[in-house]
Order: structure tokens, then sequence, then C-alpha cells
């Protein structure tokens, strides 16, 4: 089961997005601060996290990059009532994989066909990463690279 943390401090969106992504079969973590929610986004590894950016003790945007500055390469989408171009050009530059601004509506399935197309992302580099060559003798085959 894929692990989701949502780091967001409005109790109506963490049990909007908790219900719809359980219903969706991911094991959800809700964190409503960004104290809490950094430490929980380092110290744990997640398949995806949504990451609001005005969040109390720490902002969103450096979350987000600390998260890639501890080479933490979790897609991370920022879920935030912030909509001018340069607040999501700031949010993409630091890090972020996906920026989706407020309100947004769940059931219009935006939202998770964007999550469910960033997990798929990461299905396909841990297969490509999972691959070892084989070795017979002094021959080594490595059919990803195509020499011999």
């Amino acid at each position: 089961m894929k692990k989701i943390l949502v780091i967001e401090d409005e109790p109506g969106i963490q049990m909007t997005l908790e219900d719809n992504l359980r219903n969706e079969g991911y094991e959800v973590s809700i964190q409503g601060n960004g104290i809490s929610g950094e430490k929980v986004a380092l110290e744990t590894p997640w398949d995806l996290i949504l990451l609001d950016i005005m969040l109390p003790g720490k902002n969103g945007l450096e979350i987000c990059q600390n998260i890639r500055q501890s080479k933490i390469d979790t897609p991370i989408v920022m879920l935030t009532a912030r909509s001018l171009i340069m607040d999501k050009v700031t949010g993409l530059n630091l890090g972020a994989d996906d920026y989706i601004s407020k309100p947004f509506d769940i059931m219009e399935l935006e939202l998770l066909a964007r999550i469910n197309a960033l997990l798929r992302r990461e299905d396909y580099k841990n297969i490509e990463n999972s691959y070892t060559p084989t070795t017979f003798g002094s021959f080594t085959l490595n059919t990803q690279m195509a020499n011999f």
C-alpha cells in the first residue's frame, strides 16, 4: 500500500483528503503544522507528500526546500491557496513536482489523477533502478546498456 503524507492545517481539507485517499487505497498520515510535518517527512519514507504552504510553525516552501536538501526525492505536490504565477514558479523551483491551487475539487479527480501519475512515475523509476547485470566468469551481460 502506498503511503501519502498530508501536511495541511485546515481540518476540513484534512478530512476530505484523508477520506478520499483512503478510499483510493492509500495509507494516509496527517500532520497539522509545519514543524511536525517536516519532522515526519524527513524521518519516514513516503511515496508522496501533499504540502500546504501557509502552515503554522514553518512555511511549506521552506519544508519543501529542506526535504530536497536532505536528498529525499519523494514526489511533493504543493496544495495551497497561493495561486499567483510567481508562487507556483517558486514552489516548483524549490523542488515541488506539482502545484495545485485551492480551492480544488477532489471529486473532479484532478488531484487524484495527479497523485496517481506521480506514483506511477516512481514505480517505473524503481523498476529501472532494480536492474542488476548478470556475470558469467569474466563476462558481464548488461541488457539495459546493451554492452557485452
